[in-house]
């Protein structure tokens, strides 16, 4: 190690201690490395800081010896946004010991947690006080909320509460001049000049890493039914939706769609979890209805909607959960997608977002494209169909991605189908899982040059180094 990356070590220890700062090397591992083992970068430090201020200094030293910064959260991302590139002079910045739940107002129903909080730990703290933050996904016991806010993340509640953005009241976020932002604020209403906390909801960390966050609460569900219906195509699912919609209102909190194919690449590699189903339709719809009200009869209105539907012809056969272990298990299969799909091949995934009207059109030309041009491809599908976000996957045996070169030909083949459709559709290629890595030349392909411009606008004024998060959105170096 140089001796100039020695000081840095030095340096940062200075600010944290020892004991918090890991050197380069085998430990270094689980921080340089993606979630799906696709990208690998180096780093010559990765620096636990325990508050705020300690981030602050961080960044300070950073930006002054020109040190890159890479904010991550638990590492759980599906983009490579979290991760290093392959210069030396990274310092991953880790907000692990900074987990603390520093307010809880029931009266208010917000909850103020700093950023390396788990979400689950969110969610029971919420749920200590008879609360109930709504985000919810496969990741929730090992991802960060700072991680959470930095992606936007979406989720299975954003039917019914929206994704990220619509639950963050306040924020806390160090500048990359090591200024803090202190909009920590949990005022409902708040128009006094430009919306500045939102500029680091789905940054990933380009702009500034988050420290804590003002949370909305809402009261808790106290009476629920779910049901997964068997069907043979999306638009089923969305005639379902609107019937519902007329039917129970805003007690339509979830509605989560799976592919057979989806399904079967999980019963085949996921041991752990048991399909409670048999899989006799092309498609399975997952409905949960929720309201705050104990003792609120769901099951009735619930059936009698499906059972109308049934007698359409809308729906194939429907199976009403009778009791929690039921329910625990229909969502197991659901929250078990991402694993099942890691284990079945190289993953070319997707996550595109549609008008509700042209979902059924964007999934029936989107499939058959892929099949067309890549024969071998396994191609299956999940998502929160209530949202229009679909996510379109393309397994590939491993044994055709044996050379780099070769890969990310059909990588780029199987993108650039995928972008086409959804631009055909009137979508947008990034709905929850934001750009990264992953997404750099699909985004500089398809988005309108003047939102680039903005944005890079943006990133300059903020970050004019080009230090925070080198190389996510917009490529390497850019500032």
């Amino acid at each position: 190690m140089s001796d100039s990356f020695q000081d840095a070590l030095a340096g940062l220890a200075a600010i944290v201690g020892d004991k918090h700062v890991i050197a380069s090397g085998a430990d270094h591992e689980p921080y340089v490395v993606d979630w799906r083992g696709r990208y690998r970068g180096r780093a010559v430090a990765v620096v636990k800081p325990g508050s705020t201020a300690e981030v602050a200094s961080i960044v300070r030293y950073c930006a002054d010896k020109r040190l890159a910064i890479v904010p991550q959260g638990g590492n759980t991302g599906m983009c490579g946004a979290a991760t290093p590139d392959d210069h030396a002079g990274n310092v991953v910045v880790r907000l692990d010991r900074m987990r603390a739940v520093r307010d809880v107002s029931p009266l208010a129903n917000t909850i103020t947690v700093e950023a390396g909080c788990i979400l689950a730990e969110v969610q029971n703290a919420a749920r200590s006080v008879d609360r109930y933050f709504p985000l919810s996904l496969g990741a929730e016991g090992s991802c960060q909320i700072g991680g959470n806010i930095s992606t936007n993340a979406g989720g299975t509640a954003v039917l019914r509460y929206g994704p990220t953005r619509d639950l963050v009241l306040g924020l806390e976020a160090v500048l990359p001049d090591g200024r803090i932002f202190n909009g920590l604020r949990a005022l409902r209403k708040d128009n006094t000049g430009y919306a500045l906390k939102q500029l680091f909801i789905g940054a990933e960390g380009t702009l500034g890493i988050v420290t804590a966050a003002v949370l909305k609460l809402f009261s808790p569900p106290r009476s629920s039914a779910l049901a997964l219906v068997k069907l043979q195509g999306v638009a089923q699912a969305l005639e379902i939706m609107a019937r519902l919609r007329g039917v129970v209102g805003d007690r339509l909190g979830s509605l989560e769609i799976m592919s057979r194919s989806q399904i079967e690449a999980i019963a085949e590699t996921v041991p752990h979890v048991t399909i409670p189903f048999e899989l006799t339709t092309p498609w399975y719809l997952i409905v949960e209805l929720t309201d705050t009200l104990a003792g609120v009869d769901l099951d009735e209105p619930l059936a009698t909607a499906l059972a109308d539907a049934m007698e359409a012809g809308i729906a194939e056969d429907v199976i009403l959960a009778s009791n929690l272990a039921q329910t625990k298990a229909i969502w197991a299969v659901r929250h078990s997608v991402s694993e099942g799909n890691k284990r079945s091949g190289y993953v070319v995934s997707h996550d595109s977002v549609v008008p509700l009207e042209r979902q059924a059109d964007f999934v029936t030309n989107v499939e058959a494209r892929i099949v067309a041009a890549v024969p071998h491809a396994r191609v299956v599908m999940h998502g929160h169909i209530g949202d229009g976000n679909i996510h379109v996957i393309a397994l590939i045996d491993r044994a055709h991605c044996q050379e780099p070169a070769t890969t990310a030909a059909l990588v780029a083949q199987i993108n650039e189908i995928v972008d086409d459709e959804t631009a055909a559709q009137g979508g947008a290629i990034s709905a929850e899982h934001g750009i990264g890595i992953t997404n750099r030349v699909r985004l500089a392909r398809v988005a309108d040059p003047l939102d680039i411009e903005l944005m890079r606008g943006i990133k300059r004024l903020l970050d004019p180094n080009g230090l925070m998060n080198p190389g996510k959105i917009f490529g390497a170096g850019a500032a």
